[in-house]
C-alpha cells in the first residue's frame, strides 16, 4: 500500500472522513478479491456486501478447516447463529462450494486441512504450492462464468505477501478493527456463551508458528505465555490451545490476540491495494462511499457500505460487560506492539499513522475493562 497513492486525496488522519488508502493502478480490472481479514474484524459484513451483487461470486473462509469435512448435505445448513453477531445472508456461507463438492464424498475439490494454520515466514512453504492450485481452480472456474470471485480469509494475513505474488491479477484488501474491539467480540462470546474459539484462536496460532523468529519476537515483545505443551500435531494443540483458553488468566489472553493483531498489521503494511478502515466506516458515510468508488474502480464492483455499524461506539457501550482484564495495564502492550511494527522496517508512513490510531483508540477503550 501507498502513501501517496490514495485515489480520492487522503485528508488529514485527524478528519473522521478520510478516505481510504489505495495503490493507483494503471492495469485493466481485478479479477477477483481477496479479503485480507481478522477473527471478529467485522469482515464477514464487508464480504456479505460484496457477496451480495449480481456479479460477484463470495467465497466465505477458503482455508477454514470446517472445508476439509464439507459434503453437499452440509451446506444448506451454513448459515449464522444467534450468537455469531454476523449479517443475514441471502444462502448458507458455503454455498458457493457447491460445485467443487461431489455427492458421496466429502471435502472440497483441491483443498487440504493445512491450509487452515497461517504461516508468516518470508519465503512460502512446502504447501503453498497446493494452496496457490487451489484458489486458482476456484478463481477461474469463477471467472469462465463471467463472473468475480470474492474470496474472505481470516487465515491469509501472515501469508499475504505468498498471495499478492501469487495472484498478482486479484485485489488485495486489508480489513482493519481497533485490536480492542475485535478482541472484545470474541471475549464476550466467550464470557456469555462459553464459545472459546476465539479466544483460543490467536494461542494456536502463535503456538504452531513459534519455531519462526519474527512470532517468538511478537510473543515476546507482547509479553504472551503459550500453552505449556509443545505442538504434537496441529488438531492436537487446537485442544490443548481451547482447554487452555477456558482457564487462561485474561490479561494474558488480550497480549496474544494483540501479539497475532500486531503481526497480521506488518504483513497488511506493504502488501494490501486498499486498506478498509472497520472503525471509520460505521462512522463516516464519506467514508462508506468513497471506499465503495475504489472498489469499483479496481475490481467493478460497487459494495454499498452505506449501512455500516459504529462498532466504536457499541465497543464503549459494552465496557462494562468486559471482565478480568485490567484494561489500563494494556496500555504498555499497545505501545510495544506499535513499536514492533516500526523495528520491522514497514515503509509506509500512513499505514504506520493508522496503526497508531487505532493503539491510541485501544487505550481508550480499554480504560473502563476490569
Amino acid at each position: 500500500m501507498s502513501s501517496s497513492a490514495n485515489p480520492s486525496g487522503a485528508t488529514s488522519s485527524n478528519d473522521p472522513a478520510r478516505q481510504p488508502d489505495a495503490v493507483v493502478q494503471e492495469n485493466p480490472l481485478k479479477q477477483g478479491v481477496f479479503l485480507h481479514t481478522g477473527w471478529r474484524s467485522a469482515g464477514t459484513w464487508v464480504w456479505s456486501r460484496l457477496r451480495a451483487l449480481d456479479t460477484a461470486t463470495g467465497f466465505y473462509e477458503p482455508l477454514s478447516n470446517v472445508l476439509a469435512d464439507l459434503s453437499l448435505a452440509d451446506v444448506a445448513a451454513s448459515r449464522p447463529t444467534l450468537t455469531s453477531g454476523h449479517p443475514p445472508l441471502a444462502a448458507p456461507y458455503f454455498d458457493e462450494y457447491r460445485p467443487f463438492l461431489h455427492e458421496g464424498a466429502r471435502g472440497v475439490e483441491g483443498y487440504r486441512k493445512r491450509f487452515g494454520i497461517d504461516r508468516f515466514a518470508i519465503a512460502p512453504d512446502a504447501e503453498f504450492p497446493a494452496l496457490q492450485a487451489y484458489l486458482r481452480n476456484l478463481c477461474e472456474r469463477t471467472l469462465e462464468q463471467g463472473r468475480v470471485p470474492v474470496f474472505k480469509f481470516c487465515r491469509s494475513s501472515g501469508r499475504l505477501p505468498w498471495l499478492k505474488q501469487a495472484f498478482p491479477q486479484a485485489m488485495h484488501v486489508g480489513v482493519l478493527r481497533n485490536p480492542a474491539s475485535q478482541f472484545a467480540s470474541g471475549w464476550l462470546l466467550s464470557q456469555q456463551w462459553s464459545n472459546a474459539f476465539f479466544v483460543a484462536a490467536p494461542f494456536r496460532v502463535l503456538g504452531l508458528n513459534q519455531t519462526d523468529p519474527l512470532v517468538r519476537e511478537a510473543i515476546a515483545v507482547c509479553g504472551v505465555s503459550l500453552p505449556p505443551v509443545a505442538p504434537t500435531s496441529d488438531d492436537a494443540y487446537a485442544l490443548a490451545c481451547e482447554q487452555y483458553a477456558r482457564s487462561a488468566e485474561a490479561n494474558n489472553a488480550y497480549r496474544a490476540f494483540v501479539a497475532l493483531w500486531i503481526l497480521c498489521a506488518l504483513r497488511m503494511a506493504n502488501g494490501v491495494d486498499l486498506l478498509v478502515d472497520m472503525d471509520q466506516l460505521g462512522q463516516s458515510r464519506d467514508y462508506a462511499a468513497g471506499l465503495r468508488a475504489v472498489f469499483e474502480t479496481h475490481s467493478g464492483l460497487s459494495p454499498d457500505f452505506s449501512s455500516a455499524r459504529d462498532l466504536v461506539d457499541e465497543t464503549r457501550r459494552s465496557a462494562a460487560r468486559i471482565t478480568g482484564i485490567d484494561g489500563r495495564s494494556m496500555r504498555t502492550v499497545h505501545s510495544a506492539a506499535l513499536k514492533f511494527l516500526k523495528a520491522q522496517g514497514a515503509t509506509d508512513t500512513a499505514f504506520i499513522e493508522r496503526v497508531r490510531e487505532k493503539m491510541v483508540l485501544a487505550n481508550e477503550l480499554t480504560e473502563l475493562w476490569r
